[in-house]
């Protein structure tokens, strides 16, 4: 069985023991997270309708903590001797699907 969940502004397809790190969630560090709601729940039969979703919800407990890559770039003006250097590492948070229940 499978759920298509939303985080962060990503939508990700989940099923249950699968690890997977998403958009940095505010909270404890470690403890239960809960994503409701539920997209889409896929198990003998696809339920995607609002009415049949209401109630399902996919639970996971948070692993830890962990950053992507550098990312480096610059900006360069010609002519003005002007150039200015950033970089960014995003975080984000590892959760693992503990439980996927099917709404009505």
């Amino acid at each position: 069985m499978y759920a298509v969940i939303k985080t962060g502004g990503k939508q990700y397809r989940v099923s249950q023991g699968e690890r997977l790190d998403v958009e940095r969630l505010t909270g404890d560090g470690d403890g239960v997270v809960s994503f409701d709601p539920v997209l889409v729940v896929d198990g003998e039969t696809v339920l995607a309708a609002p009415a049949q979703l209401d109630g399902a919800r996919v639970t996971a407990k948070v692993v830890g903590d962990a950053k992507g890559p550098k990312i480096m770039g610059l900006t360069y003006k010609n002519k003005t001797n002007s150039t200015k250097r950033w970089g960014h590492r995003q975080h984000y948070t590892s959760i693992e699907i503990t439980g996927i229940t099917r709404g009505n």
